[in-house]
């Protein structure tokens, strides 16, 4: 893996290397000044990127264990895979993302959250992690789920689990931007999960993901006459079942079916966290950006976010609104709008999207900031883990 998945990072490993067992995981830490772990490559920002040794997880042994309420999984799982294996069990998760071909290793130490209305990295119990000299210490705390890679190789994951469930989904359209705003509490509460596509032109469209057995709402707009692709005029054959049909959770909350991996991301992608009280505030604001956004945008998808105590999570101790946009793959059009949107709401950005935010005001925005430098200086003391992006938020090591 020389790219990520859109094209827009080319990695600057030295080399890349997939260990096939744990012996050989820790021969690669213990043998390089410098490791990053890269999951399925979905991350827009250089996040994953080292200058010495990038490891992939993906041919390490497999672990599935269930405990009752809780399963310990191995880091370089798709939630693909996991899922399939958890309704085999008849067990899930809370969600799952748009696309579930991402590592759970991947989307936890971002918050990568999904349907639903939390994180993955809000079921997580523990993380065990290789450090740099090769030790592996599993982490409790609030700072280890969303690390950005930087305490060390998470090798497994607990996470809680809840019973399996079944899933409906139905695209409601011609959602009036005014009714939106005007009911967007009670337009968001009224499934399991909402997502709310909007064009800036006026008018949006919902995914409605309603869990069976739970209550029903009366959605504004109306109901689509066949399948819908959240990107207006992309084919719909890849998406999950829509049209209300019941079916098992993991084959209804992401957006796409598991089957369809992508292999081109014609995209770049840039996810904003705001306060939930702040949600029809920070839209206005954007809405009268929508003559610059619009030329820019594929497609830009609104959910809410239940609040984490994870301290780097964009969610952290605050109910949020999250603001997604799919941007068509023109980079220096997209950064230089980015600062814009950013002065206009004030968020806290997905880790593994695109963001300018500078390191002082995104400090200022994270409470726990200082604790999350000292877990770092405290697990990964030589800094083997700290690639320039984490320098650039946290210091380098030492610091």
């Amino acid at each position: 893996m020389r790219t990520n998945w859109a094209g827009n990072v080319t990695f600057t490993a030295a080399q890349v290397v997939e260990p096939t067992s744990a012996d050989e995981l820790r021969a690669t830490v213990r043998g390089s000044s410098a490791v990053h772990v890269v999951g399925s490559g979905h991350s827009f920002s250089p996040i994953a990127d080292t200058a010495g040794t990038l490891v992939s997880l993906s041919e390490m042994p497999q672990v599935f264990e269930v405990d009752g309420s809780t399963v310990r999984v191995s880091a370089g799982t798709t939630l693909a895979t996991l899922a399939v294996l958890l309704e085999s069990s008849g067990l899930a998760l809370h969600t799952l993302p748009s696309l579930p071909h991402i590592t759970i290793a991947g989307a936890i130490a971002t918050a990568t959250h999904g349907s639903g209305s939390r994180s993955l990295a809000g079921a997580v119990r523990s993380v065990e992690v290789m450090r740099g000299d090769g030790s592996v210490v599993e982490l409790t705390s609030a700072g280890a789920a969303v690390s950005l890679g930087g305490l060390g190789v998470v090798t497994t994951v607990t996470l809680d689990v809840v019973p399996s469930f079944q899933v409906e989904q139905t695209v409601y359209e011609d959602v009036a931007w005014t009714t939106l705003l005007t009911s967007l509490e009670q337009i968001f509460d009224g499934a399991y999960s909402v997502s709310a596509f909007v064009d800036w032109q006026g008018g949006a469209t919902l995914f409605v993901k309603h869990r069976v057995g739970d209550p029903a709402f009366g959605f504004p707009g109306r109901a689509a006459d066949g399948p819908r692709h959240p990107v207006v005029g992309q084919p719909p054959v890849h998406c999950t079942l829509q049209g209300g049909v019941p079916g098992p959770w993991h084959e209804r909350l992401p957006h796409f079916r598991a089957e369809f991996t992508p292999s081109v991301g014609e995209e770049l992608q840039t996810e904003y966290f705001v306060p939930r009280t702040r949600a029809v505030t920070a839209l206005r604001a954007l809405a009268e950006m929508s003559t610059v956004i619009s030329p820019l945008v594929q497609a830009c998808e609104i959910r809410t976010i239940a609040a984490e105590p994870q301290w780097l999570s964009p969610a952290h101790d605050r109910e949020s609104l999250a603001i997604h946009f799919t941007w068509v793959p023109n980079t220096p059009a997209v950064l230089a709008l980015l600062p814009r949107l950013e002065e206009a709401i004030a968020p806290r950005p997905h880790w593994g999207k695109l963001f300018t935010v500078p390191p002082t005001l995104l400090a200022a925005r994270y409470p726990q900031w200082d604790s999350f430098r000292a877990l770092l200086r405290e697990h990964d003391p030589k800094g083997v883990f700290r690639n320039d992006f984490l320098a650039r938020f946290f210091g380098s090591a030492g610091t």
